[in-house]
């Protein structure tokens, strides 16, 4: 698990640094603080979309459920604020993501069904079910306070940055220093030496979904905040943006090797590249076009050093 991971996270600060600077005598607007906050606000998403990918990940997986579940929780959540108030929106967005969890660990781990087809399942039918609900139509008369989770700041920091913050704090915790993480690093290091060790392990694969699902619930719900309304349609495309954060942090595709902060440093990386790009005026197809590259070698890269060791 830990030698490839401490080389990611040395190498990506010295590449986000070079990339930083690059940007910078391109566009000064790169480095000024209101385009920092805003790239902040922006990241943290993806951010919390990408630990929970990340323990999907570890465990030998693969989720492509998140960004589904995003519009489903979004529907969800503003629904029940519209109705019932914010707290009970919240919880709603957040126990909708988990329980979409469950059903995803059901599959993988219960039924043994290929994570990648389980997933691919319930991308569908959450997005479904996202319009389903609405008929296609965002869900407006979101109280303007619930709009503070997305759009507000704690002193200098955006409150999605704070959340986001807490969420890699946690994840870290659990990943390093609880039994559980430990246990799923195990399961997808290899899932017959874990067994054979005395771990549970369909509970710990399950659990990997669980908190992958709870997670994109918090992303939904932290999403629709920033927006001011439910919009069934947002949140494409970031199931693959996590998994290519997660990897560019050096989460190694098929489990047992993955760090927290490696996928901090993947995030910032997207991000900070998306930005800039934006800022010199490159168009969205070619930096569509520049992240899938850099996946590319980025995979590529792992799997010749996996073959090196």
């Amino acid at each position: 698990m830990a030698r490839a991971a401490p080389f990611r996270v040395q190498i990506l600060p010295v590449v986000l640094l070079a990339m930083g600077s690059v940007f910078a005598l391109m566009e000064p607007r790169f480095v000024s603080a209101e385009n920092l906050t805003n790239v902040a606000r922006q990241l943290s998403v993806l951010a919390i979309l990408a630990c929970g990918q990340l323990f999907a990940i570890v465990s030998g997986g693969i989720d492509l459920s998140p960004g589904s579940i995003i519009g489903l929780v979004s529907v969800v959540s503003t629904l029940m604020i519209v109705e019932h108030g914010i707290a009970p929106g919240i919880a709603a967005g957040v126990g909708m993501g988990g329980l979409l969890g469950v059903v995803n660990g059901a599959m993988v781990a219960g039924l043994r069904i290929p994570p990648m087809i389980a997933t691919l399942g319930m991308l569908y039918f959450a997005r479904g079910a996202a319009f389903a609900l609405t008929g296609g139509m965002p869900v407006e008369r979101v109280p303007q306070a619930f709009a503070l989770l997305g759009k507000g700041s704690v002193g200098p920091l955006p409150v999605p940055a704070v959340i986001a913050g807490a969420v890699f704090l946690a994840s870290h915790v659990v990943l390093a220093r609880l039994r559980i993480g430990r246990y799923i690093l195990a399961v997808g290091a290899g899932e017959e030496s874990a067994r054979l060790a005395g771990i549970p392990t369909r509970f710990c694969k399950a659990a990997a979904y669980v908190l992958a699902g709870f997670l994109a619930g918090l992303a939904g719900v932290v999403l629709s905040a920033r927006m001011g309304s439910g919009q069934p349609a947002i949140g494409e495309g970031l199931e693959f943006e996590s998994i290519a954060a997660a990897v560019l942090g050096g989460a190694k595709l098929g489990g047992g090797e993955g760090r927290v902060l490696g996928t901090v440093f993947g995030v910032l990386f997207l991000a900070l590249l998306g930005n800039g790009l934006n800022l010199v005026r490159v168009s969205s197809f070619t930096q569509m076009l520049v992240i899938g590259a850099v996946l590319i070698v980025a995979i590529v890269a792992d799997r010749l050093r996996q073959g090196w060791r």
